[in-house]
């Protein structure tokens, strides 16, 4: 693909993930509007409203052309995607191996380190998806982004981590959250139930981590103009067939 070519017009805003993140510089920089960030368009000069201003960002945006940019972007977008949670990546779906077949379900994604090419989920211990990572620890979570078009596969290798200074610290945080109720049921997730769901729960937590190490990212672009995909992995960046 010649980048050259394709380059946006001055002032035109940049892809996404260019903003704060170390090793952009220049080229980065050149691709923003002055004084706008790459994921949120400029609201007051359209008139916006406060009520406008904060909804979350219309991801608007020329298409990035540097595989070194799309890679950081996807990145970034994850890390969005911990802290937002109208963004498409933070609920993503994760399969794993199930003896003969395939398992897939809905996960959240709650932290991301891109540095060392990891993300982590929470799950209840008792849950079948524990098994699984054990005796097979690869997976893939898939994540589709409407605002932004994206598709993102993570082709990770997956941990279990219970009853550990980390996981300690994360529910000393969480405890006190209505989402600790997920990880307190006396039932195990899957358990068969003689009747209706209640509301009871038992006193001991059995939260942990499932922590992926990310190996390779497989990144999709859907756009009327062309639709276009690349893999970042130990192989190197590259382009390949959509």
């Amino acid at each position: 693909m010649n980048t050259d070519r394709r380059r946006p017009p001055a002032g035109a805003p940049a892809g996404p993930g260019t903003a704060g993140v170390p090793g952009l510089g220049r080229e980065a920089a050149q691709a923003r509007t002055p004084g706008q960030t790459s994921l949120q368009p400029d609201l007051q000069s359209r008139g916006a409203s406060a009520t406008d201003m904060a909804s979350p960002p219309h991801r608007v945006r020329s298409r990035i052309e540097s595989l070194r940019l799309i890679e950081t972007a996807c990145w970034q977008e994850l890390a969005t995607a911990t802290r937002e949670r109208g963004h498409g990546w933070r609920v993503m779906t994760l399969a794993t191996i199930a003896g003969e077949r395939a398992d897939a379900r809905s996960v959240v994604l709650r932290e991301v380190d891109a540095a060392q090419r990891t993300v982590v989920f929470y799950t209840d211990a008792r849950s079948p998806k524990v098994e699984q990572v054990r005796t097979h620890p690869q997976g893939t979570a898939v994540g589709w982004c409407p605002g932004l078009s994206w598709q993102v596969r993570l082709h990770v290798r997956l941990a279990i981590e219970a009853h550990t200074p980390g996981t300690q610290q994360r529910w000393s945080r969480l405890q006190m959250t209505p989402g600790a109720q997920d990880y307190m049921s006396p039932l195990a997730p899957g358990h068969t139930l003689l009747a209706d769901p209640g509301l009871e729960n038992g006193a001991r937590e059995h939260f942990a981590l499932l922590s992926a190490q990310v190996e390779a990212v497989d990144w999709l672009e859907l756009h009327a103009d062309g639709h276009r995909r690349a893999v970042f992995d130990a192989d190197g960046p590259r382009w390949v067939q959509p």
